[in-house]
């Protein structure tokens, strides 16, 4: 069968393109925004990716066209597909009638963390001998694929709470039917679809329900927004897991939601976050030795121990397995040092995910300058919804500097000369540019030896990465 794929150069909808052709599918696509990792990944897969959205693409002889969430009415291709009355349907849809149906699905779901816990899980499971499927919305180090369909039962996916489609505006998750349930966290995101928390947390219920009885949810105790969508109604096994000082009521007192659930915690043995012991009561403590930074890291860490052992994995191998893990692209990611200057590529585009960020490479490194370059790419940040939250997400930071968007509703210099001083960071600490070459000019003339520079885009930013690394080499003479 030919499966057209339009929007494919999305995280999730280039990963479901490889499950595709793994499945022996002739695929090709189109998309607008075409650019690394995902479209280099595609390439390599022998998948052929058009540019733009142009109608004469539907000349291609397709079978079925899979849509994105991206694309919506108005939309050149999009018009041209009602109009001629083609096959479509969404990515979720098809996923779930083409490669889910009658496996063990672990789904990890959450405002924050999804990539990275969904690549610790599918590692950990490797590495446990269980052949694996996965699908996760980006590209993760241990392995060369963001996506495959494995050998056993188990699928590991990234359960992202965005809408299925121009025409499905469930959240996606909702057609996964999974057995065991990471919910990472909870917070006000996608602004362009949700009116509210409240929106979001009726999804999340959604999901909730459709866990069997003999399933699992994990969760935060901390986390209060996920308490009160649990409280709503819950008929599956839970777990709950937190940094604390015992198995059932952690450091501030937080509680699980229901007395019987067993709790699960991890105990910091580094500040940065790099040596955690994990406990629960009946089960051995171990030690996890790893690569990564943040506290943020270690609750992603204890999620996917903790979904791991539901599908039998012990501790003790979960833990082994993540002291090999070596993260996913894009997630503080070093991409170079050049002059003794450190360049980390994130995908940070939510305050809260750039303050954890942050503070785990701030724990890290010391008194050691961090420089953060940030785009305020999202939807939800372009429309201005976190503004009064993103300069105080930077306080670990001794210098910001930012790129205002084209299309943005609001202006980066205003705010900061009106919120400015709760922040620690003085106004002359922070830097608003309108290009990527204004950027590069600033950080060349500001930058020194011992710096971290934390570029911090959930999109390409104009290469601002490797154009930096470039400008340094020269600066330095290389």
């Amino acid at each position: 069968m030919h499966l057209f794929v339009m929007g494919i150069c999305g995280t999730f909808m280039g990963s479901l393109a490889i499950l595709a052709k793994e499945l022996g599918h002739k695929v090709t696509g189109c998309d607008a925004n075409v650019y690394p990792p995902m479209s280099t990944l595609l390439e390599s897969k022998g998948i052929e990716i058009l540019p733009g959205f142009e109608p004469s693409m539907l000349e291609c002889g397709a079978d079925q066209f899979i849509v994105g969430n991206a694309m919506s009415r108005g939309n050149p291709l999009v018009e041209a597909l009602l109009n001629q009355n083609l096959p479509y349907t969404s990515g979720p849809q098809w996923l779930s009638e083409n490669v889910l149906q009658g496996r063990w699905v672990l789904a990890v779901a959450g405002t924050h963390g999804k990539t990275t816990t969904a690549t610790m899980l599918a590692w950990i499971l490797q590495e446990a001998g269980m052949a694996p499927g996965f699908l996760i919305g980006g590209v993760p180090n241990n392995f060369d694929v963001s996506a495959r369909l494995g050998g056993s039962d188990f699928f590991v996916i990234e359960a992202d709470e965005y809408d299925s489609a121009f025409f499905d505006k469930r959240s996606k998750f909702v057609h996964y039917r999974p057995r065991t349930v990471v919910l990472n966290n909870l917070e006000f995101d996608h602004a362009d679809i949700f009116t509210d928390l409240a929106a979001i947390q009726t999804q999340f219920h959604h999901l909730v329900r459709i866990v069997p009885s003999d399933g699992l949810i994990i969760y935060p105790k901390e986390d209060q927004a996920l308490k009160d969508t649990l409280l709503r109604g819950c008929w599956s096994e839970r777990q709950a897991i937190g940094l604390g000082a015992n198995a059932e009521i952690d450091a501030n007192g937080e509680q699980p939601v229901f007395e019987q659930d067993q709790a699960w915690r991890a105990e910091l043995r580094s500040a940065d976050g790099g040596v955690f012991d994990v406990h629960c009561e009946g089960k051995p403590s171990v030690t996890v030795d790893w690569s990564l930074l943040g506290r943020h890291n270690v609750n992603n860490g204890l999620a996917a121990i903790v979904a791991a052992h539901h599908v039998g994995v012990s501790v003790e191998i979960a833990a082994a397995a993540l002291s090999r893990f070596e993260g996913v692209k894009r997630r503080l990611e070093v991409i170079g040092k050049v002059a003794e200057v450190t360049v980390y590529d994130d995908f940070a585009h939510h305050p809260t995910a750039i303050a954890t960020t942050l503070q785990g490479l701030r724990a890290h490194v010391g008194t050691q300058r961090i420089v953060a370059v940030i785009e305020p790419r999202s939807n939800t940040m372009r429309m201005g919804q976190h503004r009064h939250q993103l300069l105080q997400s930077c306080q670990q930071a001794d210098k910001v500097v930012w790129l205002q968007p084209a299309q943005m509703d609001w202006n980066l210099s205003d705010l900061i000369n009106a919120e400015n001083g709760d922040t620690g960071i003085s106004v002359e600490g922070m830097a608003v540019f309108e290009t990527t070459v204004e950027i590069i000019e600033y950080l060349e003339a500001e930058l020194l030896a011992g710096d971290h520079v934390v570029i911090m885009s959930n999109g390409g930013f104009d290469g601002l990465h490797g154009r930096l690394l470039t400008a340094l080499d020269q600066r330095s003479g290389g």
